[in-house]
Formats: structure tokens, sequence, C-alpha cells
């Protein structure tokens, strides 16, 4: 649920992934490093406004070290400059406080009218939905 939101299920499959993989405007990203896969990312354009989802640097020892950022920026620029978007939006769990901060390090800020629950093993989980605009003119 923190990964992939309420799309996926455990065990994941491949079919769940080709589904997912083959919607025209979804655009998936393997991370990489060394030539080594640290981590995932996707980027779906919609007609008025983009998302940044599944985001993810997969080996522990990698987080808070910047990646996160870099990935981000690179994610940003797909929208906002190669998809021309004025707006990307993005859901994180509210106890994620350091994707929160690297987020809003990346200038997105908390929408509390897109705030949603989701439940996870029978208890109610707070996602914050997160909104950056176009620094373009």
């Amino acid at each position: 649920m923190q990964f992939a939101g309420p799309r996926f299920t455990f065990p994941l499959t491949a079919s769940q992934l080709d589904g997912t993989l083959n919607e025209p405007n979804r655009y998936a990203f393997a991370v990489t490093e060394n030539g080594k896969t640290i981590g995932h990312a996707e980027i779906y354009i919609g007609t008025t406004k983009a998302w940044i989802g599944r985001i993810i640097i997969g080996d522990p020892t990698l987080r808070g070290k910047g990646k996160g950022k870099q990935l981000m920026d690179l994610l940003l620029q797909i929208v906002f400059i190669q998809h021309q978007q004025q707006v990307v939006e993005l859901n994180v769990f509210d106890w994620n406080t350091a994707a929160i901060k690297c987020y809003e390090s990346m200038g997105f800020v908390i929408n509390p009218n897109g705030n949603t629950t989701r439940h996870v093993n029978g208890e109610a989980r707070t996602v914050l939905n997160m909104v950056k605009k176009s620094p373009a003119k």
C-alpha cells in the first residue's frame, strides 16, 4: 500500500504490472546507479495535470543521501518541460515524514482538500495529497 497504493495487491503478479505499464499516458522509470537498479518511479500524464507515484529508493542504506531529491528533480523536469503540464500531484502517507520533507523541499504543498484515508491491515491511515505548480511563467 505504501509504495503502490490500492491498485496492486500482494503478491504482485505480471498481469498487475502489465495492466499499469500498458497505459498509454503512464511512464515507468527504473532508477539506476552504477548499472544497478536502486529504485522506481512513475509519472501519469492527464489532460489537465500529472501525477507522480510509486516512488521508491529500494535499498534502505541508499536513502537519506539525496537520491530522492535527484529523482524528483528529474521527474519534475519531465512533467513541466517535456510534457508542459502546469500542475503535478502525488500522494504520501502522513507518517512518511522523510518523503514529505523531500517533497516540500521540491516545492510541493499539502492540499488539505485532497487528503484521503486508506485501510491497511484493518487500520485507517491518512494519505496526504501534495501539489506543485509549474515554475514556468
